[in-house]
């Protein structure tokens, strides 16, 4: 898939929409590893590497987040506001998979935006491409 492992953290709770990306991932046989959080608190403490996710050799830090909008607890609209507040994480890429209303994009400051159901093949493309300038 790209140069050297990344590391893609995927925001979703949706089981089906996780085994989804799940496949493509496994499918596009790169070297890349895809963690998975079910909404924004766990993301965030994820990113933050707190709690259950200290061990960065288990649990590295992203270089990009695949984030779903509409989740319960923390939704994806919260969790990049926090993101982009905490100075040691807010330069991690957002690619935003969703349904959700696409005119607040610029809002979320995302580096790409794809609207559910999602075309994984260009959603891979769209990685390749940012992940080149990591």
């Amino acid at each position: 898939m790209m140069n050297g492992e990344k590391t893609f953290l995927l925001v979703e709770d949706d089981p089906y929409d996780v085994v989804f990306v799940e496949e493509e991932f496994r499918r596009a046989r790169g070297s890349a590893r895809l963690r998975v959080a079910c909404d924004g608190v766990e993301a965030m403490h994820y990113v933050s590497g707190h709690g259950n996710y200290a061990d960065r050799r288990k649990y590295p830090k992203p270089d990009v987040i695949l984030l779903d909008l509409k989740m319960p607890v923390m939704d994806g609209w919260t969790f990049r506001r926090e993101q982009r507040r905490d100075p040691a994480i807010a330069d991690i890429p957002v690619v935003v998979l969703s349904g959700a209303d696409a005119e607040q994009v610029p809002e979320l400051a995302a580096a790409a935006w794809f609207d559910k159901p999602v075309s994984i093949p260009q959603v891979i493309s769209a990685i390749r491409r940012l992940c080149e300038n990591l």
